[in-house]
């Protein structure tokens, strides 16, 4: 690109992001501006609601007979669930101008909506079919009664929107008129800089090849004001020039003189350049020949370095690629899986490769048996016992332990080695972390063991986590009885919070 496009592009660049950035701030501030004062509002309702629960016997304690009782705006919901009448809700109508009483009962969907909503939380966002988007609270009365209500927030994303418009359309105007009036400037800037390409394709054009030259192109003295950047250049130009044309006419004497030097020296000098360049093919020929073994014998160790360099990229890559596929979900194949087996199995295959560690283990009498990858199951249980391994000393002792928790399946192991690092635990399952600081490293790996194993784990709908103190780390896998579940409730969750 030009440097004309370039610092246009720079300009409007720099201008746009900033532009960007204050309307997300203000955007952001005006929304929670206005989530606070709707907030408000709601809990003022909130408030009323309990005050007429108290005042009235608990059997008439519904949303119809509460709203009814102490009114409300449109779009006002209140929802109730009742230990002795059940779980109601009613919504104010949105196109009521004055409360008139008139209300509309929500459905048991919606109703499931909000309490999804809800699940653990005071406060929640929530959108609600056939009502829109609506912010919901819930409290609990002194008798038991659960009361959520909630207003629609239609009136904050409309204001968001005209304000986000209005800035979108400013923007817009001024980055244009920005563009404008930086093309101008740039244009009238660089004015001097055309006028030093134009003499520099001028002076480019001429032949200095051969014979004696002069230089008579130079920068126009209204171009080549030294007070000024691009005018500078100008100047510099010119004295550059002078300086050529001087130079040309000392090189038009020096080619004079050479030419009769070599007019003479060529026929002397024949000969002797012909027999040293055949000694010289004669003595590379003889130095290839005899340091030919050596320079195969190098190439053969490069070669080996680089297959032994190759094949550790390899495992890199693989682990990589096996991260991929795990985040994009791809990699499982469910099937019926015994933990109990496979921890068995487990540590069988890990007992010998640490002679000098003590091995525990504890399963229940019945089979722990999940839906999941049996594969890549074995790999967590490999890889989390390879960890406790690796990173403790001669003598410790490993547990490895599985049960069955409600509805959850859980493997731990555990060791009562040095413990991690507390600055290192945050990071232990991040990709490429190692905690060598807390821990003897005795072997080299990529740091993608237990970054592999949260993956896998995740990828059955479960989690991994990690407890340690100096002689007492336990990591833990959860894992749900049946994971296509687990996901299917998970996608439910994030769809009713959106």
């Amino acid at each position: 690109m030009s440097l004309q496009t370039r610092l246009m592009t720079a300009v409007i660049g720099f201008v746009s992001l900033i532009l960007v950035i204050v309307a997300v701030i203000t955007s952001a501030t005006l929304g929670s501006t206005l989530e606070r004062q709707l907030d408000e509002r709601i809990y003022g309702y909130a408030d009323s609601v309990s005050r007429i629960i108290k005042q009235v016997s608990p059997d008439l304690v519904t949303a119809q007979n509460i709203i009814g009782r102490g009114g409300g705006e449109p779009g006002l919901l209140v929802a109730i669930q009742n230990p002795a009448t059940g779980i109601d809700g009613v919504v104010v109508p949105s196109s009521t101008d004055d409360f008139e009483g008139g209300t509309d009962a929500l459905t048991s969907a919606q109703l499931v909506q909000i309490a999804d909503a809800l699940n653990g939380q005071h406060v929640a966002n929530v959108t609600i079919e056939g009502l829109g988007s609506y912010r919901v609270t819930a409290s609990t009365a002194p008798s038991g009664v659960v009361v959520v209500t909630g207003l629609p927030r239609e009136a904050i994303q409309n204001q968001l929107t005209a304000l986000l418009t209005v800035i979108a359309l400013a923007t817009i105007g001024g980055l244009i008129l920005l563009a404008l009036t930086t093309a101008i400037t740039i244009r009238v800037g660089l004015r001097p800089l055309r006028a030093v390409a134009a003499t520099a394709t001028r002076v480019a054009n001429q032949p200095l090849d051969r014979g004696e030259v002069s230089i008579t192109e130079r920068i126009p003295a209204s171009q080549a004001d030294p007070r000024t950047e691009a005018g500078l250049v100008g100047a510099s130009l010119n004295k550059l020039l002078d300086h050529v044309d001087t130079s040309l006419a000392a090189r038009q004497k020096n080619e004079e003189r050479m030419r009769r030097f070599v007019a003479d020296a060529s026929h002397e000098l024949r000969t002797p350049l012909a027999s040293i360049r055949g000694y010289s093919e004669l003595s590379l020929r003889a130095l290839g020949q005899a340091h030919g073994p050596e320079a195969i014998e190098g190439t053969t160790t490069s070669l080996e370095r680089i297959q032994a360099q190759s094949l550790r990229m390899t495992r890199l890559v693989e682990d990589l690629l096996l991260l991929a596929r795990l985040d994009e979900g791809r990699e499982l194949v469910y099937g019926t899986v015994d933990l109990t087996q496979l921890a068995l199995e487990s540590l069988a295959d890990a007992r010998p490769t640490a002679v000098d560690h003590h091995w525990n283990i504890e399963v229940p009498g019945e089979p722990v048996v999940v839906v999941g990858d049996s594969g890549r199951m074995h790999q967590v249980v490999a890889n989390l016992l390879a960890n406790a391994r690796t990173h403790t000393p001669a003598g410790t002792t490993i547990t490895l332990s599985v049960a069955q928790e409600d509805d959850e399946a859980v493997l731990r192991v555990h060791d009562d080695g040095p413990g991690i690092d507390p600055v290192v635990r945050d990071e232990l399952f991040a990709r490429f972390a190692r905690g060598d600081s807390s821990r003897a490293r005795q072997t080299g790996g990529t740091g993608l063991g237990l970054a592999i194993a949260k993956a896998i784990v995740e990828g059955h709908g479960g989690f991994i986590s990690v407890a340690s103190e100096p002689g007492d780390t336990t990591f833990t896998v959860r894992l749900p009885r049946n994971p296509a579940v687990a996901a299917a409730e998970g996608e439910t969750s994030e769809a009713s919070e959106a």
